[in-house]
């Protein structure tokens, strides 16, 4: 009864004091709600059992060097693990193509597709978060050009309007706007999807 009562934030402490049942415990603990999660998200038994040990691989690493330090929130770190392992598999193994710079870009095409299952989901909201980053990064001209016209669907006349400048300059801070953010995206190596 003891193994029951005995909390996450005890066995890790335990684990990293050398106790290696104490792993063994919380591996057993959660493997089901870990396991289902990543079975959830790649429907493959094989991934799922590759990416569940590589989750604990990484879980015994950062233990041993001392890098856990969420007393008490065991469980939701080791599923944002998880979660990042999954996307990092869908990342390499579906080969999605790392955006090249010919072409026409339009990385809000990415943003826009209602009809995708849980793994492109996953891939998307990652994307939506690194591309909302970046925008930050941009010159306050072609960041605000660039929130109105994709975020806010504003035409170009209305933004000219809005920031009181003519519609060529709003056209080139927006077409500066997005030649910022493909050198971006290459400076941090981002992945798109299709």
């Amino acid at each position: 009864m003891k193994d029951v009562l005995t909390s996450d934030a005890t066995l890790v402490s335990d684990y990293i004091k050398g106790n290696e049942a104490a792993l063994s415990q919380l591996i057993t603990r959660h493997q089901q709600r870990i396991y289902s999660f990543v079975y959830s998200k790649v429907y493959d038994k094989d991934i799922t059992e590759d990416i569940f040990q590589d989750t604990f691989i990484k879980v015994i690493r950062t233990l041993k060097r001392g890098g856990y330090n969420e007393e008490g929130k065991f469980l939701p770190w080791v599923m944002r693990i998880a979660h990042n392992l999954v996307i990092d598999h869908f990342r390499k193994n579906k080969r999605m193509p790392k955006f090249d710079n010919s072409g026409d870009f339009n990385i809000f095409s990415v943003l826009s597709d209602g009809d995708l299952n849980a793994e492109k989901q996953i891939i998307k909201e990652q994307v939506e978060t690194d591309v909302r980053r970046l925008i930050e990064e941009l010159p306050e001209d072609q960041k605000d050009v660039l929130v109105m016209r994709i975020y806010k669907e504003m035409s170009f006349k209305e933004i000219a309007l809005k920031t009181d400048v003519s519609i060529n300059t709003a056209l080139g801070r927006m077409r500066y706007a997005l030649i910022n953010l493909r050198k971006l995206i290459d400076k941090h190596n981002i992945i798109l999807t299709n």
